[in-house]
């Protein structure tokens, strides 16, 4: 059986949806975001590509993110294997 850390999850999620914001996957993503996470993530996904595509603030966003995807976890545990699975099709999708 496979351990999952929900901060660990949390944090390369983040980093990786951050990435993918600028890039050809956010399409991707944005449209699994909605299907697996809801309506409102989708949206926050939305509020940080037009920032950063404006300003660099990929850390501040980074963090942001790490901290509403600790959230859903907590609130639904079994969206972990969710995030990693996203995670990793993301990742595989980027430059």
């Amino acid at each position: 059986m496979d351990v999952i850390h929900p901060q660990r999850v949390a944090w390369d999620t983040a980093r990786v949806f951050v990435a993918a914001t600028t890039a050809d996957a956010y399409w991707w993503l944005s449209e699994m975001v909605g299907n697996h996470l809801g309506v409102m993530y989708q949206l926050k996904l939305a509020e940080t590509r037009l920032r950063l595509l404006t300003e660099d603030a990929s850390i501040a966003e980074s963090g942001m993110w790490r901290v509403r995807l600790q959230d859903v976890m907590a609130e639904r545990p079994e969206l972990a294997r969710v995030l990693i699975d996203l995670t990793r099709e993301t990742a595989a999708r980027l430059p």
